[in-house]
């Protein structure tokens, strides 16, 4: 049965993990840990049992060649492209300029709609308060006026290790991390929805449903809507799926691994700390089925797998 396979909420497959995800194509399957309950499986990438690639990344310059080979093989994809405006105490391990270069290249080279422009998450804080996010809106949205048609946005969620991560933060650079209220969320959004609307993008709300008005959608960043606009009328029913309260997204299989992104954004959920996850990157062995795993442990795995069939 056809699938949609989402590269990944998890880790940046695109700007790390490009070598072994071609590989993983090569070979027709991968292996996933999940990551809550520990349960092993393999999930089949023939290209007959793909309905659509979903990737996520900060940067797709790395993985331009492997886009072109799995055009080659008859993959069908879409984009969710984060280009944040955050200070880089928050997101320092991101070459902007070359992920907005790339993101332009890609819109010519498929097309706007091809592309979800993920201004997410924001962070309000003494350094970036409302009036920097709205300069900075500005100033990406003047540049990709006419590129993309789309904007996701959500304020950031304090998770426990997030907000530890901002706390280490507040104490080494002086740098207060606000918990705005609702109602300036509220305003927040719907001036940068002003903005959006003058250059021709339609702003959606990820898991933020009391965003939601005349000018901001609701984001379904996993979209069989968008895939059959993209790619004609499917054969299996799309549902949705919701990954936690109030996301959108329709269902799908996602292949990533958390502790494996070596960007080491403070914001991010998927990683427990920055140097866990640079060490698995250098770890890495992209022989394995299981990313963030050895190939003697996946081999051991995908042994056991076989048994039970």
């Amino acid at each position: 049965m056809k699938r949609i396979v989402s590269v990944s909420r998890r880790t940046d497959v695109p700007a790390f993990y490009g070598d072994w995800f071609l590989r993983r194509i090569r070979e027709g399957f991968v292996g996933v840990v999940n990551p809550f309950g520990g349960q092993r499986y393999r999930v089949s990438l023939e290209q007959e049992d793909v309905a659509c690639l979903v990737f996520w990344s900060k940067d797709f310059t790395p993985f331009l060649d492997h886009l072109e080979a799995l055009d080659r093989l008859g993959y069908r994809f879409y984009f969710n492209y984060t280009v944040t405006a955050l200070p880089s105490v928050f997101e320092s391990d991101v070459d902007r300029p070359a992920a907005l270069r790339t993101l332009k290249h890609l819109a010519l080279r498929y097309s706007p709609a091809h592309i979800n422009w993920r201004f997410d998450p924001i962070i309000l804080s003494n350094i970036s308060d409302s009036a920097f996010y709205l300069r900075a809106f500005e100033s990406l949205a003047d540049e990709l006026e006419g590129l993309v048609e789309r904007c996701y946005f959500s304020f950031v969620a304090f998770y426990g290790k997030v907000r530890r991560n901002f706390k280490d933060i507040e104490k080494t650079r002086s740098i207060q991390v606000n918990e705005p209220s609702e109602e300036m969320r509220i305003d927040l959004a719907n001036q940068l929805a002003e903005i959006a609307a003058e250059h021709g993008i339609a702003m959606h709300s990820c898991c933020g449903d009391y965003l939601l008005g005349e000018r901001i959608r609701k984001a379904h960043c996993i979209d069989g809507a968008i895939i059959e606009r993209l790619f004609g009328p499917s054969e299996i029913a799309y549902k949705d799926k919701g990954t936690r309260p109030q996301c959108g997204c329709t269902e799908s299989t996602d292949i990533g691994t958390y502790d494996t992104c070596p960007h080491g954004c403070a914001y991010c959920y998927a990683n427990a700390n920055k140097p866990t996850a640079r060490q698995s990157f250098a770890q890495h062995d992209p022989s394995s089925a299981f990313l963030g795993h050895s190939k003697a442990q996946s081999d051991a795995w995908l042994a056991a797998l076989q048994e039970q069939c």
